[in-house]
């Protein structure tokens, strides 16, 4: 059975190999994708890996999203992982919308000008 200290530690255990994965990534394909794809790829990682929810109704604990929509659709059906889908689109579209926002903001290549 899992205490509070067990499941405390294996969510940082989760989000601090998750961090790190994501970093490795970022790092490995820094020269060959451009900064707005990194972002992106980053962004969307991250909502993937990081999104919690609940595994099932009425517990307290909880789960990588990801994780858990996957398991409900292959058990039980779409209808049973809405309560995972949400949160984990949610943050997908978000994450979309914040590296577009970063991709023609800060990220803009400097376009010079031809004589």
């Amino acid at each position: 059975m899992l205490t509070e200290e067990s499941y405390l530690a294996a969510i940082y255990a989760y989000c601090g190999a998750a961090i790190l994965a994501l970093l490795l990534m970022v790092w490995w394909l820094r020269k060959s994708w451009r900064p707005g794809w990194l972002v992106f790829g980053f962004l969307s990682g991250a909502a993937l890996l990081l999104t919690p929810a609940f595994p099932q109704v009425g517990t307290d604990t909880l789960a990588p999203a990801a994780i858990v929509a996957g398991f409900q659709l292959l058990t039980d059906g779409v209808e049973s992982a809405q309560h995972a889908l949400r949160p984990l689109v949610f943050m997908l579209a978000l994450a979309v919308v914040v590296s577009l926002l970063l991709r023609f903001t800060l990220l803009r290549s400097a376009h010079r000008a031809r004589p």
